[in-house]
Parts: C-alpha cells; structure tokens; sequence
C-alpha cells in the first residue's frame, strides 16, 4: 500500500478493528472454560452465542441507517469499550441469565461498531478493494487472537480473571480516537449518504445477502463447535482444540488479503463463487476425513469462507451507493449475526445426537452460497461525491488496464466535449 496519511489511517483502523473483533472470537473461544467449569451442555453454549449474535443482528442494521444520516465517528471508541467490558464481566458471576446479559452486551458494541467502521474505511481507503481487505484482516487477526487470549487468561486462573480481557478494548478505544482525529486534519469524514452517487440495485442486495447468511451458519456453526469437535478427535486434548479454533480465525486473516488481491485481477462475484466452492470441499473434509489432516481442511475451509468477505462489503455498498451505512450495519452484521440462531440448533442436534452428524448439515451452506453468486453481476463502483483527486476514484483498486480504458473514455469524452463547445477548454 503506499504510503500516505489515508493509509495510515487504514491500518490504525483496521488494528482496532482487531481490538473489537476479538471479542466476537472471544465468546467461541470461552466455549470450553463454561463447559468445563459450569458444565453447561451443547445447547447451552449455543445459547451463549446466540446472545452475543442476536442483539447485534437487530441492532447493526439500526446503527447503519443512523449512520447514513448523520455521521457519528463518536461511536468507534465508545463501541469498542462496550464490546470488551461485556466480555470482562462474563465470567465473574455463576448465573447464566447474567452471564447471557453480559455477552449481549459485547454484541451490542461490536453491533454499533461495524457500520460505522465500515463506512469510515471506505473513505479512508477512497473505495479501494485493497483497502477494504486490510480492513478486513484486522478483524480477522482478532478473531485469530482471541482463542490465544482467552487461553493465556483464563486457563490460568478460571473464569474468574475474564475483567482481564478489558485491556484490547481500551487499546482499541485509544487508536479509534487517533485515527478519527487524523482523519478530522485531513478533511473530515462525510456523511454516508453524501459519499455516493448511482442507482440502487436491491434484488441483487438480497441475493448477496441470502449468500451471506449461508456463509454466517457455516462459519458460526464452525467457530462455536469446532474446538469441542477437534477435542473429541483428537483424544480430549483442550489444546488441540484451541488450535483448532486458532487455525480457523488465522486462515480467515490470509483468506481476507487475498480476497483483495484476487478481486484486482478479477471481478468480485467470479472470486466469491470460486472460494464458496472450494468451501464445499473443505467443509466436507472436516467432517468426514480422520485424523490430524483436519487442521488443513479447517484452514481451507477458513481461507475459503474469508476470501469473498471483504468483497462482500464492498459488493452490498456497490449495490445500494445510496445507503452504504445500511449495507454495511446488513452485510457486516444483520447477515453474518443471523447465522448465530443456526447456534441452538445445532447444538440441540448434537446432544440428541453427536457434535459430528450435528455439523454434517453445514456442507449445503457454502453450496448455497455458490448457487446465489452465480446470479449475481459484478456492479459498477459509484463515484465519490466532491473528490477531485483522481486517487480517490472507486477503480483506483482495480486492475490497470480497466483504469486505462477508463480513463481513455474519459479523455474522448472530454475532446468531444471541446470540439461541441468550438475547442475551447472551459
């Protein structure tokens, strides 16, 4: 990336985009901790999840259509503190019902954070695919980080040491405000509604986000249980569960920056269908194949599912320019948090049955996903409202030879211009 003070900002925001989205792992990766100290059973700690998955399902499409109206960057600090002292306080009391409440409220600061986030990335980065995707891989370096955290702290003194994990939240809060401050310096940051011109494409918003929701239930299902699934196959080894749950969230790190190389080369909807169905296989092998050779099937499955997720996004604002803080709160919450009420049932089924055939449904969800993608067009990115700079174009991350022949348009545009007006530059 060069170098310059957007991209500065790009990366400080995506590291507090790490320091919110560890609490989203955080809560997979206490899974074990109530299981081993509570005894809570499948069903139980899907339920957990669910209450971390369900307020922010409700809430961040809310905060997206706030955030269209009126800019409101306050929320990045005052989110991020939210969300990690829900975590903080999650296992300091026995009950369950507070338990639940404490959780629901770290989904509600992750909730009121990524619509927000979102649309501040997008302009830092002025609508760059590249710039989305290093966005993108700093929450998934958190989810990556958050089995190892949670490990470090609460394995070694129980639930009881959870306050502990305040500390990324507070980091987080401190890079939000630098980074809202330099941006603020260098021309503030606009309103959602005002950053984007071009027409709305809603059918094919729909069909992305039914994409996107199979894609939640997979990686939900997968994030709650596979730490417990790899535990049992591995002869009850925590630690081999906790790698488990580790290679799935770094697999999505690698998975989201070569989503946005990829979409340089290629246009974004033949990426996601390709990695959707690379997904079916690596899915199938998890469930299906013996032995330690599930590590690899667990970080394709990973890499397959990550690489359309910044794509996603940027896809669901390219459809709807005129509310992109809506398609942010639907495509990086509404969607992705509704594959939390998959959480239960699963659970429920493993209980009745086992952890095994529970997760064999998941196989269908990634195919799904395909089948929707292969309906969809690959949209034309709006154009920034007031930006001058050519840099800040929408195809400024697009492959050189599409920015080419856009500008060569552009030039033929501006002689006839000239010659329509006697040749005389205005």
């Amino acid at each position: 990336m060069p170098r310059n003070p957007r991209n500065k900002s790009i990366i400080v925001l995506s590291v507090g985009h790490a320091c919110v989205d560890v609490y989203q792992g955080a809560v997979a990766a206490l899974v074990p901790f109530f299981v081993a100290e509570r005894s809570y059973g499948y069903a139980a700690v899907s339920g957990l999840v669910l209450a971390a998955s369900l307020l922010s399902s409700v809430a961040q499409p809310v905060f997206g259509v706030l955030t269209d109206r009126w800019a409101m960057p306050w929320l990045l600090p005052v989110s991020t503190l939210l969300g990690g002292v829900g975590i903080a306080l999650s296992g300091v009391s026995g009950s369950y019902a507070l338990t639940l409440a404490f959780v629901a409220v770290s989904g509600l600061g992750v909730a009121a954070y990524h619509p927000e986030s979102a649309r501040i990335a997008r302009h830092a980065s002025r609508g760059s695919h590249s710039g989305m995707a290093w966005f993108a891989l700093g929450g998934n370096l958190g989810f990556a980080l958050a089995p190892l955290l949670v490990s470090a702290v609460v394995a070694a003194g129980g639930l009881r040491l959870t306050p502990l994990l305040v500390v990324p939240a507070l980091v987080g809060c401190v890079l939000c405000l630098s980074v809202l401050r330099a941006l603020g310096s260098t021309g503030g940051v606009p309103v959602g509604a005002a950053m984007s011109t071009g027409s709305d494409d809603r059918w094919s918003f729909v069909k992305l986000s039914l994409a996107v929701i199979c894609r939640s239930v997979v990686f939900v299902g997968l994030s709650t249980f596979v730490s417990l699934y790899a535990t049992q196959r591995m002869g009850g080894s925590t630690a081999a569960g906790t790698a488990a749950l580790f290679v799935l969230y770094l697999g999505g790190a690698v998975g989201s920056v070569l989503g946005g190389k990829l979409a340089d080369r290629w246009d974004r909807v033949t990426v996601a269908r390709w990695s959707y169905l690379a997904t079916v296989v690596a899915v199938t092998g998890i469930v299906a194949v013996p032995g330690p050779v599930l590590y690899v099937f667990v970080a394709l499955a990973s890499a397959g599912l990550y690489v359309p997720f910044s794509l996603q996004v940027t896809l669901g604002q390219d459809y709807l320019p005129s509310r992109i803080g809506t398609a942010a709160g639907i495509t990086l919450g509404l969607t992705v948090s509704v594959g939390g009420l998959a959480g239960p049932l699963i659970g429920s089924l493993a209980d009745a049955t086992s952890l095994r055939t529970a997760l064999t449904p998941l196989v269908l969800m990634p195919a799904l996903s395909w089948l929707l993608f292969r309906t969809l067009p690959e949209p034309t990115a709006p154009s920034p409202r007031g930006e001058a700079d050519p840099a800040s174009e929408p195809d400024a991350g697009a492959a050189p030879q599409h920015r080419a022949a856009r500008q060569g348009e552009e030039s033929a545009g501006g002689r006839r211009a000239d010659d329509e007006r006697g040749g005389v530059p205005q």
